[in-house]
Formats: C-alpha cells, structure tokens, sequence
C-alpha cells in the first residue's frame, strides 16, 4: 500500500492510511446506559424492549477508537475501505466504527479470503461498493440485538425471582444441556453381562457376527449353541480384495485442533486458542488461528514452497518433498468456495526459533506443521482383505491389511504374512466363549462437547471456547478429572428456564434465519420482531413458573455479623464465604491462604488466618503462629543474601591464631 510511515496507532503513506480494530471497539449499551429504571435488576421492568439500542465505546479500546476518530475527520481523507474479516462479524465491527465516527464519505469494501501479496493486490484492484455489503451488516446487527434481547432478558427474569445469579442464553444454555444429556445416559447405564463367540484359524482370531451383540447373555445357551455350531466344519464362502487409499488429513481448522489438543494433552479449548493466538500474534510462524475452513485458496499453491523451506528442519522427508519440487499431493486442499472468512491453520514463511517457544507452544505448532507437511506426502496404501467363514446360517470374517505405501503414515514395523484364503476352503470348529460386560458412555470432554457445538452451530470457532469458560465461571459446569459435569446449580436451572432455550433447535433457526438476512432473503426488521416476541414469551414464562430452586451454595454456617446464612461462592483466589444478608458486607476466605512464609520448627509453608486482631501466620503442622510483618518490619529484614555476604564476612578471621601447643613450643625455642 505503500505506507511506510510508522505512527502508534496506523501506518500513513502518499495516498493511504492505514489503521485497524482491536477486535471489537464497541458494543451495544446495555440495559442500565439506556433507562434509569432498567439499572435495578426487578420483574417490574421485564421483559425490556428498547426501540433504539444504540452502541458505545469497550473502555480498554478507547484509545485506538479516538485515534481512527481523528484520522475519519482528516481534510485529506476521501475515502474509507473496510479490510475487516470477510463475513459477519468482520463486517460489524467496521460499520459501528464509522457509524460511531458519523462517516459521511464514500466507503468501500476489500473482500479477500486469502492474505497473500497477491490477493491482496487483487482485492485492491477490485474494491465493491460497501452497500452491495449491506445485508451482511443487517444480519449480523440482528444476531448482536437477538442476543441481548433474549440473554438480558431471561437472565434478569432468572435471577430476580430465583433471587441467585442464573445465567441463560441462546447458545451457552442448549451447551450446558448437551452435557447434561450425557450425564443422564451416564446416570441410567446398568451394565450388563453377555457372551461372544470366537472362532481361531490360521493363527487368526475373529468374532461371530450378530445382529444383536449383546443377544447371548447365559453362558448355559452360549455353549449349547457353540455345541451345536461345532458338528460340523465351516466354508470360506467369499473372498474380497481391494486397495484403500488414505489421503493425509486435511489442515487444521480452530474447532479440530482445539479437540485433538484435549484429546492429546488435556490442553482446555481457551488454552489452546491462547497458544495458537500467541505463535500467530507473536511468533508470527501461523497464520491466522480463529478460522473455520480447513480449505485453502488456490492463489496459495505460489505460496506452498516457501512455507515448506521454514519448516525444513522439521523432519527428515521434508527435504525430500522440496528436492521433488515441493509438490502438493494433496490437491483438494485448493478450494476457493469452502474459504469463507479465513483459510485453514498453516505454518507461515517464517521459520520458527524454538528456543523461544514454551513447551506448550512447541506441541500445538508441531501439530499444526505435521498437518501441513502432510500435504506433500503421497497416500498411504494397503491391500485389504475379507474372507468370508460360514457355519450354516452364521459367519465369521477374517480381515487382514498388508502396506503397499506407507505414505503419510510412519512405516509400521512387524507385520504380519497375509494369510491366504480359498473359496470351499474348510475350516475347523475352533470357537472359544468370552464373558463381556457392556461399558458406560462417557463423560463430555472439552474436545467432543466442542464437536457437539459445531454440530449444531452453537457458537463460532472463536467464540466455542469463551462460551465454556463462561459456563465455568458462572458455575453452572465443572471440569473434573473425567471430562465436564454439570453443577447443582446447572441442572436446575436446565429445569427453570425455558424448554425451548434447552434444545438446540432455536439457534438453528436463529442461524437460518441470519442466513436469509444476508442474501437478502429476509427482512432484518421482521426477524427483531419475531425475537421481541419471543422475549416477551420467555420472559411471560419465567414469571408464572412455579418451579422451586434451591441454592445449594448456602451453608449452615451463620455470619458472625448479622446471623445469616453464608454462601459458599467461587473467585480466582479460591472459594470464599459471603452473607446471603444483601445489606451486609461480611466475607472471609473458606479455607486460609498459603503464604511463602516458612516454618522456623518443619520449615513448610504457614498459613495466613484471619484473627480477631488482625492476620498471623500458623502452621498447620506444629501449630506454631507468627506474627505477619508490617510494611516497615520487612523492610528492615535482612535478605537472605544479606544474610550470606554477612555470615561469609564474619566468618574469616583476620589472622590464623596460633594453638597453645604451637605457642609453647615458640617460647621454648625463644629461651634457648
């Protein structure tokens, strides 16, 4: 673009500027900015419907607001292009800026899909009037308003009459009943015994085929039935032979490498996309992380070669692929309609400096070049055969797979022969009986509940993982050592909101309906009043519910202060007690806090507990207690490398003294 100039907020060159949004600059006021009654939280002022919601300023980007504020009212500006996101929210937060900044000039749209030189170039070249964007803007309005509407609205309606915090939404609540169901599978599972029969020949084991598998269940039948089966011997009735083709699987997208990095490492969906965002934002070694296409546009295929040459050292056939041209083999990768705002995770032409990568960073890149070099790497080949064994009416098939190329897939050592097999062949009755016991489902992880959201288009690959971390933190899901529970607290309000808010259907509907906004197929109007409707249906329900909920956070312990209750409640440094009394302020800490603070008798760690006088350390295990320093205390403490240089200081005599020994034998040589 020829903007050379570096300034804190843009770049400035002879014709352009050039500046950015930091994510979202603005969002739509919230209920409190708009009416003086809607800043209680009451059932009075339910459901609220705002005939102008209006937008304002995220206060920690209001610095660069103003800056794009100043550079809109410049005498030398003509003109703006949007270069956001090409989709919905990309085109949302460029058209609140300059409806905020009261553009009035013409304003254009780059609409690319790819960020190559070349593309960009193109883009530039082919600039489209923004207005031809316009449905695309109205849909994503509407997604913001449906949002708060529905969202504020049961969420008041929720925790005013059930007098606790109880969060609700069109996303996060049919999410947290995902979870829920499976539990409940969990919870109605009774395992089961039952039996399955074995049949071994040529050094080869397989299963009875049935249609019911779990139809054998007394070991008494099993063995009259493999009794009978045995009288005579089996027939390879068919022969099948083919080979299977196994491409290299696709690049990442967001919602793919966040599950396979819980399923590898345990790693949460914010945490990955926390290490993704930092090797793009930072490292500058892959491309953009929040994507949701693990296609790429065929412009790329000049860029191929050169990403490969970073990642040269990565493992040793990559030399290989550039010494053969860098070829892709996997060619279906290159497809410009599958791109929609973002084109899959890939490493860039920057070569990583492992050194200065964490050991976290470090797994999710390699992830993401292992994907990518992939690409390169021919098909991974083996001849795969079925032989068919009949026993009267019941079979028995033998597969076996031998590697033609290994390709893609490391080279599997010790393989076994192929057996070979004849149609009419006989095969003796060797069955053997196994006792089975039917396993439970298991609980949702992080990686297949984020399989489930995308399913159902709960969500977008970059806000999937915010949307859990928010059923966390509201305390309606926990993560435990198994995978992700629902709280007490989240399975009742599964019962007290409504039913139509549970199901994923209503955001599938949400989604179709946007959808139609954006090719111009829907009024944007008539779908906020389809929601208004809707709102006011949730909120009438909520309201004459007769539903009771129970607080299962309150304890029996009573506040030393008023009397009341206290309620245990969740914060970053641990869980704490608070009053339920709302007019008194008493809280104190569930369990004390550990100090750095050691012991002087055990040398662990002390804790801090809250006295009636004032804080003091104590350790918990030889009850000794200490008085905590003040401000001025430690400041007179001596370091502990005071304390060396000291000890080392005073500790060298200025001279060596002499023994009594030594100094009698000195006098006595002196008396000669």
């Amino acid at each position: 673009m020829g903007a050379q100039q570096k300034h804190k907020n843009y770049y400035e060159g002879p014709k352009v500027i050039v500046t950015w949004a930091l994510g979202h600059l603005l969002g739509l006021k919230m209920p409190e900015d708009l009416k003086k009654e809607w800043q209680t939280w009451q059932m009075e002022t339910l459901p609220m419907i705002p005939h102008n919601l209006g937008i304002k300023p995220l206060p920690k980007t209001g610095h660069q607001l103003k800056a794009i504020k100043q550079l809109a009212n410049r005498n030398d500006v003509s003109e703006v292009v949007i270069a956001t996101d090409a989709g919905r929210e990309g085109e949302l937060v460029a058209r609140w800026i300059l409806e905020y900044v009261h553009f009035s000039k013409p304003v254009k749209r780059l609409w690319i899909s790819s960020q190559t030189d070349k593309a960009i170039k193109e883009g530039f070249r082919n600039l489209k009037p923004a207005k031809q964007y316009d449905d695309l803007y109205q849909s994503a309005l509407a997604r913001a308003k449906a949002d708060w509407l529905v969202g504020l609205n049961v969420t008041r309606a929720l925790t005013v009459k059930y007098q606790d915090s109880l969060s609700a939404g069109r996303v996060q609540t049919p999410t947290l009943a995902l979870v829920r169901k499976q539990e409940k599978q969990i919870e109605q599972f009774r395992p089961q015994t039952y039996f399955t029969i074995q049949l071994e020949a040529q050094n080869q084991k397989t299963t009875m085929r049935q249609k019911n598998p779990y139809s054998f269940k007394d070991r008494d039948k099993v063995e009259a039935f493999v009794k009978e089966l045995s009288k005579k011997n089996g027939k390879v009735t068919d022969i099948q032979e083919k080979i299977k083709v196994e491409p290299a699987p696709l690049p990442y997208d967001l919602t793919e490498i966040q599950r396979e990095a819980n399923q590898r490492y345990n790693f949460s969906a914010k945490k990955t996309l926390s290490l993704v965002q930092s090797l793009y934002e930072i490292h500058k070694i892959v491309t953009y992380p929040r994507t949701d296409s693990k296609y790429l546009t065929a412009d790329m295929k000049a860029t191929m070669k050169e990403r490969l040459q970073a990642v040269s050292d990565f493992s040793p056939e990559v030399k290989t692929y550039l010494k053969n041209g860098a070829v892709v083999k996997q060619t279906k990768v290159f497809q410009d309609s599958k791109v929609t705002d973002h084109h899959a995770l890939l490493p860039t032409e920057k070569a990583a400096r492992y050194e200065k990568l964490d050991n976290d960073e470090q797994k999710i890149y390699q992830m993401i070049v292992q994907r990518f070099i992939g690409l390169f790497a021919a098909p991974h080949k083996t001849q795969q055969t079925k032989a068919t064994v009949a026993f009267g009416e019941e079979v028995f098939v033998f597969q076996q797979s031998q590697i033609i190329e290994a390709g893609w897939k490391k080279t599997e050592e010790g393989q076994k022969p192929i057996v070979k097999w004849q149609v009419g062949q006989s095969v003796a009755p060797n069955f053997s009986i196994t006792k089975e016991l039917t396993s439970p489902p298991k609980p949702l992880t992080e990686g297949t509940l984020l399989g489930l959201m995308e399913k159902h288009s709960l969500g977008t690959p970059a806000t999937r993982a915010e949307i859990i971390e928010k059923l966390i933190k509201s305390e309606l899901m926990e993560r435990t050592a198994s995978g992700l529970q629902v709280s007490q607290k989240g399975k009742q309000l599964l019962e007290l909101v409504n039913p139509s808010l549970v199901t994923p259907e209503l955001t599938e509907k949400w989604e179709r309906d946007l959808e139609a906004i954006a090719k111009g197929r829907k009024s944007a109007n008539t779908f906020i009043k389809e929601i208004e409707q809707e709102t006011k249906r949730l909120v009438t329900e909520v309201k004459k519910s007769e539903q009771k909920y129970q607080d299962f956070s309150v304890t029996s312990k009573k506040c030393p202060d008023c009397g009341q209750n206290l309620r245990e409640k969740n914060t970053r440094d641990g869980k704490i007690y608070v009053c339920t009394n709302q007019e008194c302020s008493y809280r104190r800490r569930k369990d004390p806090k550990l100090s750095n603070h050691r012991c002087s008798q055990c040398h662990k760690k002390m804790e801090i507990i809250e006295g009636k006088n004032g804080a003091f350390f104590k350790c918990k295990f030889c009850s000794i207690t200490e008085k905590i320093p003040d401000k001025k205390e430690r400041k007179q403490k001596m370091t502990k490398h005071e304390e060396r240089r000291l000890m080392k200081k005073y500790s060298q005599a200025d001279e060596p003294e002499e023994s009594p020994l030594a100094q009698a034998l000195k006098a006595a040589l002196e008396n000669k």
